[in-house]
């Protein structure tokens, strides 16, 4: 056999509305994979593997539904369904590889995981990928039975998108989690407040690390809320919502299977017109996880200045310097600002995207997905590197203290007992005394010696800084001195 009779020998020939192409006789993919792989060369990155395991799941739950409607028979139906089942597991990850932007809604992903699919069904039957025969599973006359690109891909993204958004609401929960222990744990440590990055009141740096856990406790509530945006799906709807070439006990069966299939709560829509033309709901959920960003790009950010300025103490993890011996930077705060810029960079491109889309069908599908999939991940890893970091962090109270005692901003924690105008006279004073602030007595000691010790002490523990407002009470004794 000459050397083209082998390489013959080699291939099938696949056709489409284009024309025909060769294919290597055992690949899983087929013409539709080729002429993509072929096209979209834009990104450099696949499109995201959490949305090709999603997808087999849509496609398993359709088969399930045209087998228990009579329209797929009993042995091509269990070949896909367990086809798909291993294109969910991962061990078909190889076999998509287009790029995340892609023209078309998203059709070339979808006629990839049906020609993966129905190939790897053959196999399953027995037969040769590409295989055409009465027996064998076709990628569109059966796989893609009663679907159309418009509500299957929407659909699939929606069941990625609700395990991600419980893995970054689980990674808020253990941020807020570390930020609690640490408010507990620096509840005594008194320390200077700051607006405009100048010293301002005292108060407890447990009660700066409770702001912490505060914001990262709304993104653990928000992000878990979201998933809300996207339980309600276009499954059976087809091309334009209408269901058009679908059986009305398909699109009744559909949904109810890929929820079974799933365990997550679906409901397939009331207007699915609506819901295959519109991706507001997807919009809002980036509004969300932007938040969940920002709130860690600050929260990464007053960790790194609290560090700079002394209050606490992060681990140290690798040298910081190729030059300088012994420095050590606040890398992971740092990663963590970046991945969150990063995120709401691409969220910002989910609304570009929805507002785009014409008509009957959102065309840039893809970049939605890839914006928020990516999103989801920086989000979720970056939650897991800080609250890692914040766990190591340590509290230097003595610093803390020191600043406090030196700094005549503290007068303002006596306004309710002596006034503004007394607080005023008193620094002026402290300032003549000590040519202008610079010599050995700190302000606390000179308000020890002008009020009293003790009214200083509890004026300025952290049980009062942290109590909402003061009592109303009889001023402290010796503040009338």
């Amino acid at each position: 056999m000459g050397e083209d009779a082998n390489k013959s020998a080699a291939m099938r020939i696949e056709h489409d509305l284009i024309g025909e192409r060769n294919i290597p006789r055992g690949e899983l993919t087929g013409i539709h994979t080729l002429r993509a792989s072929e096209n979209f060369r834009i990104s450099g990155r696949p499109t995201a593997i959490e949305l090709i395991r999603a997808y087999a799941l849509v496609k398993k739950a359709c088969a399930a539904a045209n087998r228990e409607t009579g329209f797929l028979d009993a042995a091509r139906a269990d070949a896909i369904c367990r086809a798909c089942d291993e294109v969910a597991s991962g061990a078909l990850d190889s076999c998509f590889a287009l790029d995340a932007l892609q023209g078309g809604a998203g059709t070339s992903t979808n006629m990839n995981v049906n020609e993966v699919i129905a190939n790897r069904a053959n196999q399953f039957l027995g037969l040769e990928p590409g295989d055409r025969s009465g027996n064998g599973v076709h990628p569109l006359d059966h796989v893609n039975l009663h679907q159309s690109t418009n509500d299957t891909y929407p659909t699939a993204l929606k069941v990625a998108l609700i395990a991600l958004i419980r893995e970054a609401s689980s990674a808020a929960a253990v941020l807020q989690g570390s930020f609690q222990k640490k408010e507990k744990e620096f509840a005594d440590v008194v320390t200077i407040g700051r607006t405009e990055l100048q010293a301002a009141v005292p108060m407890t740096l447990g009660a700066i690390f409770s702001s912490f856990s505060e914001a990262a406790g709304r993104d653990r509530w928000r992000t878990f809320k979201c998933e809300e945006r996207v339980r309600t799906v276009n499954l059976g709807g087809t091309a334009v919502g209408t269901g058009l070439a679908a059986p009305r006990a398909y699109i009744f069966r559909a949904t109810d299977a890929l929820r079974a299939i799933t365990g997550f709560p679906l409901a397939r829509a009331e207007n699915l017109v609506d819901q295959t033309a519109n991706a507001d709901s997807l919009v809002e959920v980036a509004g969300i996880l932007s938040a969940f960003a920002a709130n860690l790009i600050k929260q990464a950010r007053d960790v790194r200045f609290l560090a700079h300025e002394g209050d606490i103490a992060i681990p140290a993890i690798q040298a910081g310097s190729s030059i300088m011996p012994g420095k050590v930077n606040p890398v992971v705060c740092e990663a963590v600002i970046q991945a969150g810029m990063r995120a709401r960079s691409s969220l910002t491109l989910v609304g570009d995207a929805a507002s785009h889309g014409t008509l009957q069908i959102n065309e840039y599908l893809p970049l939605v997905a890839d914006a928020l999939i990516e999103s989801l991940h920086l989000i979720t890893a970056a939650a897991r590197s800080l609250s890692a970091l914040v766990d190591g962090v340590a509290a230097d109270g003595p610093a803390c203290r020191a600043r406090v005692d030196s700094n005549p901003i503290i007068v303002t924690a006596f306004l309710p007992y002596i006034g503004y105008e007394r607080a005023q006279a008193l620094l002026a004073e402290y300032r003549a005394e000590t040519d202008e602030g610079a010599g050995a007595e700190t302000v606390r000691t000179f308000l020890e010696r002008k009020l009293g010790a003790d009214v200083v002490d509890r004026t300025l523990s952290s049980d009062a800084l942290s109590a909402l407002g003061f009592p109303d009470s009889t001023p402290p004794k010796g503040t009338n001195q």
